[in-house]
């Protein structure tokens, strides 16, 4: 199964009171870090979408051989970056699937994206999620037939809302390890600092 990887970094990080995207992160800004680990993952592509502080993330993030896409309608929500770089990624018809990660979580365990590759091949079923210890987490890995689905979501929904609506199409893969941390406050990331 050929898979990309879509990273959601467009929010503008209102809680933060600055673009939690270039916060620092072992000595590099902070999305510079998840797309370098995005890029290690088993991918033939790496799409990343940036709408509030485009301009300065573009200026001090090193993306490597990703592709950057612009959501102009970034204060919509989650959604509206989805139906980017969804719409962007089916234009593709080598891409059978496409991990959905979000740009503010950099520890996501090495293990995780490959061990959902494989349950994805191995059970049919067109999403494969993560379930770290007690809660379901990211990224999540989505077949091309549901990408459609995905890009009708609106306003702040997330991939979780369709997996609640229709647990038959979800497969979990359980993972001893604790959730990555959403960097959304001061107090998540000091938290992701005190992480060892």
């Amino acid at each position: 199964m050929l898979a990309a990887a879509l990273v959601l970094a467009a929010g503008g990080s209102r809680r933060l009171a600055q673009p939690k995207q270039l916060l620092d992160w072992q000595g590099r800004p902070l999305l510079e870090g998840v797309v370098g680990a995005v890029a290690r993952w088993p991918v033939a592509g790496v799409v990343v979408v940036l709408g509030a502080h485009a301009e300065e993330i573009l200026d001090r993030v090193d993306f490597g051989g990703a592709t950057v896409v612009l959501n102009p309608e970034w204060e919509e929500g989650l959604a509206a970056s989805l139906r980017v770089g969804l719409d962007l990624l089916s234009r593709h018809p080598r891409y059978e699937a496409a991990f959905v990660a979000l740009g503010d979580q950099p520890e996501i365990p090495a293990e995780v994206p490959s061990a959902l590759l494989g349950a994805a091949e191995e059970t049919g079923r067109p999403a494969v999620v993560p379930r770290y210890r007690y809660q379901r987490g990211n990224p999540a890995l989505v077949a091309r037939r549901l990408w459609a689905r995905l890009m009708s979501l609106e306003g702040d929904a997330g991939a979780g809302s369709l997996w609640r609506a229709h647990p038959a199409w979800v497969h979990e893969v359980r993972f001893d390890h604790p959730a990555p941390v959403d960097i959304d406050t001061p107090a998540d990331f000091q938290k992701l600092l005190r992480r060892p």
